[in-house]
């Protein structure tokens, strides 16, 4: 993988995404392990590396400097996006993947461990079905059907006052206004992704009051 190292490089300057040679390597070794995994464990419908860093690593780290502090939960997380290229770049900010799927949660705890992500927590359930004692600063998800699905799923798990961060490509009108009730759009960020033409958001969500 080493041959993707500039266009990561490159890619990660256009976002103002610092990125040590350690993460670096991070990066291009969970690319690696997604591509080796991938056909097992169907992962993703993407089968070319080349495609795999643009679409999902380089992706993920669009919303590096959007998705502010404290804990977070990846909901849905399915291979690591964007938890796993969040926790690389923060190693001290305490991030658990969540998926209900068998398979994908092994592929998660393989890439925790063979990347020594000492911050990240994988944990194999459905997101209505997890209790936590402590809540979540932060609930992302990258591949949820809907923001209100999003929202009913997971706001029992975010702490007072902390924000969903749901990732989205072109705007979802429809969606925003089937938001529950209690739930209000903080801000709207449109995303400028290296190489992808499409329509990228990222759009914050908090409890009103």
């Amino acid at each position: 993988m080493e041959q993707f190292r500039p266009r990561l490089l490159q890619a990660a300057v256009q976002m103002s995404v610092t990125l040590s040679e350690h993460q670096q390597n991070q990066l291009l070794r969970y690319l690696a392990l997604f591509a080796r995994w991938n056909s097992a464990y169907n992962l993703s419908a993407i089968r070319d590396p080349a495609q795999m860093l643009e679409r999902h690593i380089i992706d993920s780290l669009s919303i590096v400097n959007l998705c502010g502090t404290g804990s977070l939960i990846d909901v849905g997380s399915g291979g690591g996006l964007p938890g796993v290229p969040l926790a690389i770049v923060y190693p001290t900010r305490p991030i658990t993947l969540l998926d209900s799927n068998g398979k994908k949660a092994r592929f998660l705890f393989q890439v925790a461990n063979s990347l020594s992500l000492h911050n990240v927590q994988v944990v194999n359930e459905r997101a209505e079905k997890l209790s936590v004692a402590q809540p979540f600063a932060g609930v992302v998800s990258r591949a949820f059907a809907s923001m209100a699905d999003m929202v009913d799923c997971s706001a029992h798990l975010l702490a007072l006052g902390g924000r969903f961060y749901a990732m989205k490509g072109r705007l979802p009108e429809d969606e925003l206004s089937a938001l529950p009730k209690g739930i209000m759009v903080e801000q709207v960020h449109r995303l400028s992704v290296p190489g992808c033409t499409a329509e990228r958001h990222l759009i914050l969500l908090s409890r009103t009051g």
